[in-house]
């Protein structure tokens, strides 16, 4: 703002002066009363004797007449008799000699057009350096925005889902309130903390909530804000950030996506990667020159610290790993508790549920399902948000919008029906399969249809029963075509590739395979030093061949159990296709019914409290 104003002033100025200066110009010596006449009407004057007094000033020409009239012309110096006409006819006159300038006029006139061009071009190149921030010319300044204690409203409070996270950075805020504390007994604080963990998991809160609750100044960039295409600007930013962070001591400096300029050094082919490496070796050198009682903490935030140079990892620099994982389902109720502040929320919201039918989400897909809530509210012009919106939201989330408009045929809406029917009953009779919570023939997305199923807990590890059982679910959808429709269509192809997946992840990796043993038989193996997978065989012919038998050995097995419980449960899966048919979506409690053959089917029941949320879509067409 201050810049703006003077900028201003200075073009005010400008124009001032050379309105002055045109003014004093063109203006000078003219009157009023002076009348102008041609130069033959003033020599017949002059021989008329009409003028009484004439004064020659630098080519021009005062009389005044004999009626007291004042008249001017102009003369030229090749006019050698006017001083002769004047004095044959009497009239007075005087010569004054051409008016001296003054020495700012001289000024003015002689250097106001260099001066103004050395203004302008002093301008130009303010503006193209940017005044030292973010000009064409200031490529080695540091683009790190900061952010003071005043400004920085975020605390932990704010953060959820994270616990024991916020544990292990709480020792850095007592730090950064009272140094002295640690220092006495010759304790020394980690100069770098780097926070890993999947997208959207509050890596950028976190650190953000520990400059806060320490009240320091947080200092804020990305990996690939230091790197140009100009050889040697990245390590000029690195050295700029930390010097004014050290201004600024104590402070965080934070640096997110850093392996955008911290991946493993040696492998590049020259150019780009030449300037990483050298902002690379920049900031391993910064954090290694702190002092001894320097007060600034890097904190980096990465979901790939497996590409991450190994000088960056080592004791006095980034010697602290805290892991910021997906949130559990306690994590998640905390995490819809803080987003749910910002909304009006109905007395009907249960967040516990919610939690329980988001499995997987981040932090980030919370905020969102909430914001997406608010949104379904809005439309609807509620004064509050509702649990039913909040079901509408995930529901878009997790399958996508509702297609009201696409015209199914109603062959393709029976075999649908029969399709989704056959997911569900298999699912609910198999002993330790996940609870159904909803299925629909509604086409959300690229999908005809979808069974939910609604785990009671989060998943940590993957069992064998239960992994064939989801495999017999995958492949009841098939079956129940065949049996019911007597047709086979495409609607299964997703099925079917996971069902085979899941089937040789058993063989290959998870030696859940009697015949193939304990023995990994991926056919691709583990790159070390990049950590990424590289396509080469590590199996024989022969034992893939094995492996591919075994393979096709659970999958007949699996599809053997889900046609026998679908031929012995037939009516069951006529009752749930025909209610399809007709009602489109059936939740729960009206999957309950069916299955216990209850003939009093409620059209609309209120869903129990276990299952009044919908989780990550299972089998689905």
């Amino acid at each position: 703002m201050n810049n703006m104003f003077v900028r201003v002033g200075i073009w005010t100025a400008i124009i001032i002066v050379l309105l002055t200066t045109f003014k004093h110009f063109t203006d000078r010596g003219n009157s009023d009363s002076i009348e102008p006449i041609n130069y033959s009407q003033f020599l017949d004057g002059v021989k008329s004797k009409r003028i009484k007094e004439v004064v020659i000033e630098d080519r021009t020409i005062t009389a005044t007449t004999s009626d007291g009239k004042h008249v001017r012309t102009g003369v030229t110096y090749l006019d050698r008799g006017l001083v002769g006409d004047l004095v044959d006819n009497g009239v007075e006159f005087d010569v004054k000699p051409p008016e001296e300038p003054s020495f700012w006029s001289q000024i003015l006139i002689s250097w106001f057009p260099m001066i103004l061009l050395v203004g302008v071009w002093i301008f130009f190149m303010r503006q193209m350096q940017g005044g030292g921030k973010g000009g064409a010319f200031s490529f080695g300044k540091s683009k790190a925005r900061m952010i003071d204690q005043k400004n920085n409203t975020v605390t932990f409070s704010d953060v959820a889902g994270c616990d024991e996270a916020k544990e292990e950075v709480a020792e850095v805020v007592d730090f950064l309130r009272d140094p002295g504390k640690f220092q006495k007994l010759g304790g020394r604080i980690p100069r770098g903390m780097l926070l890993v963990g999947p997208p959207g998991t509050g890596k950028t809160l976190l650190a953000r909530a520990i400059a806060g609750e320490a009240q320091v100044p947080f200092f804020s960039i990305s990996g690939s804000d230091f790197v140009e295409m100009f050889v040697g600007v990245g390590a000029s930013r690195v050295r700029d950030m930390f010097e004014n962070a050290k201004k600024h001591n104590p402070c965080i400096v934070f640096i997110d996506e850093i392996d955008a300029v911290g991946r493993h050094r040696g492998a590049g082919m020259g150019g780009g990667n030449d300037e990483r490496e050298q902002t690379l070796n920049q900031l391993l050198v910064e954090m290694d020159g702190f002092e001894p009682n320097s007060s600034t903490i890097v904190v980096a935030a990465t979901n790939r610290v497996d590409v991450l140079d190994k000088a960056l990892l080592r004791p006095g620099r980034f010697d602290r790993q805290v892991v910021v994982p997906l949130p559990d389902v306690k994590g998640r109720e905390q995490i819809l508790n803080v987003h749910m502040r910002k909304v009006p929320v109905a007395p009907d919201v249960d967040p516990n549920v919610l939690a329980r039918g988001t499995p997987g989400f981040s932090g980030a897909d919370l905020a969102n399902l909430v914001n997406e809530s608010a949104l379904f509210a809005a439309r609807k012009n509620k004064r509050l948000v509702e649990m039913q919106d909040f079901e509408d939201a995930k529901d878009k989330l997790l399958m996508g919008p509702e297609r009201k408009s696409f015209v199914m045929r109603e062959e393709e809406r029976r075999n649908t029906a029969y399709h989704e029917s056959g997911h569900t009953v298999v699912a609910k009779l198999l002993p330790t399969a996940d609870p159904v919570h909803k299925v629909t023939i509604m086409p959300r997305g690229q999908a005809l249809g979808l069974t939910w199923q609604l785990p009671e807990h989060d998943q940590v590890n993957m069992y064998k029963g239960k992994m064939l059982e989801d495999i017999s679910i995958l492949l009841a959808g098939r079956i129940a075509e065949e049996i019911f429709m007597h047709q086979m269509s495409t609607g299964a192809s997703n099925d079917f590739e996971r069902a085979t997946k899941l089937a040789r992840a058993m063989v290959t990796r998870f030696g859940m395979s009697e015949e193939m043993g304990v023995m990994v038989y991926d056919d691709t193996e583990q790159d070390m030093f990049f950590g990424g997978r590289m396509a080469s065989k590590t199996i024989s012919e022969a034992t893939q061949q094995k492996v591919d038998a075994e393979i096709r050995r659970i999958l007949d097995e699996r599809y053997v159990v889900a046609r026998n419980l679908l031929e012995a449960n037939r009516d069951k899966v006529e009752k749930m296709a025909s209610l399809l048919l007709e009602y489109e979506t059936l939740d729960a409690q009206q999957i309950d019914n069916v299955m216990k053959g209850i003939e009093n089917f409620p059209v609309d029941p209120e869903p129990s409290e276990n299952d009044a949320a919908p989780a990550a879509p299972a089998p689905a067409v």
